[in-house]
């Protein structure tokens, strides 16, 4: 699965992707699947980091852009903390939508989906 870097003069943020395979003993992702296990061929994206000095510059949109132009027509799955307002309003500027929610330790997740 791809692994999406940005440089400008150093490292200044990352988007990784894997499958769901990769996170079947993953207690966290498992709850997320089990509120919306995604469809055939379903990707986790994420994390994703933009280096603090870096962002409000578009650049996990284009990272996420990129992404998108390596799986087409593949869906992609994430979490986020509820409380996470940041995060939560980034990725749905970038047109991904939020389709469940869950508990883990006490903490509410958004659970949110795209297809590339």
């Amino acid at each position: 699965m791809p692994i999406i870097v940005a440089r400008r003069a150093g490292l200044i943020g990352y988007l990784v992707s894997s499958s769901i395979e990769a996170h079947a003993e993953v207690p966290i992702v498992r709850a997320m699947l089990e509120a919306h296990p995604g469809g055939a061929g379903a990707y986790v994206y994420g994390p994703i980091c933009v280096a603090a000095s870096a962002r409000r510059q578009g650049i996990a949109g284009l990272m996420f852009k990129a992404l998108r132009e390596q799986l087409p027509g593949q869906e992609g799955i994430l979490f986020i903390r509820r409380d996470n307002e940041p995060s939560l309003r980034a990725h749905k500027r970038m047109g991904i939508n939020e389709v469940a929610e869950f508990e883990f330790n006490g903490t509410t997740y958004a659970v949110l989906s795209y297809v590339g």
